[in-house]
């Protein structure tokens, strides 16, 4: 039996919650293409995603530790996976269109330069008088503008929901602008899931691998109230912390929480009377989150990642280091064009040179960027 485009999109109408954005009720994309017989327009949308150069590029790209540091540590990639997974499972519980939940979810950290939250800060400062940088527009960047791959447009021409959810995606420390995008109204429920798979996804794999890499330890933990509840959900006192606990430890933390945003989620869109995507997105409120109680725990945990992990003297270190890499090359980039490569060197006769530098750099992996640096300031490398 073949399942049609058709066959899908009515299962959609079927079986999605009335505040669901459906495939076949899409504003559509800014290039008119017929839609293929076997996928949604979501399910597309995905699949350019998932095909694209900076895609693949960010396994080698820093989440907390730089690439070469481990082979066990996440990466960008395995945690923008990682973030896809929670998104699925909220989207599926709460009846949003879990196609177009992945697809913003692998697209969220498409424009993350080499090294991380380092790496942005750097970007950012350099670009100050040349229109700034925040890797939430890179991503947009990448999707409309810098990814060629068809003949007939320059991106990826996604639908305009999933375009909606990446401007419209925001955590604590990332505020969406969204421009062009309906600022007035909120992200729509699956950029509300994106959002929240992206916090609960960072916080358990850094932690995670904080304590994998000894960066803290249980005994720091102790009286933090997420990791009380943890510890007692699975009835482990104290002690050695060997792999396998840690593994329960934060298969519990991702469990908990998700049941908790599920059962919280669902009963702001009761108590706030939604009954289609449009009730959804004029609330004065995000529907996507935790109960108070669970919120305060992930919230007092991720600010003790912050200054005990973040923070600590060994990833200050690889910080300074990285942001001095990266000020070092733009500024060699910007002083002479001349050694960058020739369709890099073409933009930057026709465009502004530092937004093409700019670009040039944040594509960027890890390790071609310190490849790139060792070319250009050791003199017993190679060019």
């Amino acid at each position: 039996m073949l399942v049609t485009r058709q066959d899908l999109e009515t299962a959609e109408l079927r079986t999605l919650a009335p505040y669901a954005c459906l495939s076949k009720t899409s504003r559509g994309r800014v290039v008119q293409e017929d839609e293929p017989e076997f996928r949604t327009a979501f399910m597309r949308d995905r699949d350019r995603v998932l095909h694209t150069t900076a895609f693949r590029r960010l396994e080698y790209k820093t989440q907390v530790f730089i690439t070469y540091e481990g082979d066990y540590y996440r990466t960008r990639l395995t945690h923008t996976l990682e973030v896809a997974q929670i998104g699925r499972s909220l989207a599926r519980t709460l009846g949003a269109n879990e196609d177009l939940v992945e697809a913003i979810c692998l697209a969220h950290d498409l424009g993350h330069p080499p090294f991380g939250h380092s790496g942005e800060v750097a970007l950012a400062q350099l670009m100050e008088g040349h229109g700034g940088f925040d890797h939430n527009k890179q991503s947009f960047r990448i999707v409309t503008a810098l990814e060629r791959r068809y003949p007939d447009f320059a991106g990826l021409n996604l639908t305009w929901e999933t375009r909606e959810g990446m401007v419209k995606h925001e955590t604590e420390y990332d505020l969406a602008d969204a421009a062009g995008f309906e600022p007035d109204k909120r992200g729509h429920l699956e950029a509300q899931i994106t959002n929240l798979a992206d916090e609960l996804a960072y916080t358990a794999h850094d932690l995670d691998d904080g304590l994998r890499s000894q960066l803290i330890s249980a005994e720091d933990l102790a009286g933090q109230a997420a990791w009380e509840m943890l510890r007692e959900s699975i009835g482990w006192q104290t002690g050695a912390l060997d792999d396998l606990t840690r593994h329960r430890l934060i298969r519990r933390l991702i469990g908990l929480a998700v049941r908790d945003a599920s059962r919280a989620t669902d009963a702001r869109l009761r108590e706030g009377k939604v009954r289609s995507r449009d009730d959804l997105q004029r609330l004065p409120h995000n529907v996507i989150g935790f109960s108070d109680e669970m919120g305060k725990a992930i919230r007092e945990l991720k600010g003790f990642l912050y200054a005990n992990m973040y923070r600590h003297y060994r990833v200050v270190r690889m910080a300074v280091k990285a942001e001095r890499f990266i000020a070092d090359l733009f500024s060699a980039y910007v002083t002479d064009p001349d050694i960058l490569p020739a369709p890099v060197q073409a933009r930057a006769q026709q465009e502004d040179a530092q937004r093409v530098v700019c670009d040039y750099i944040a594509g960027m992996t890890d390790r071609f960027a310190l490849e790139e640096h060792d070319k250009l300031f050791n003199p017993n490398t190679l060019p």
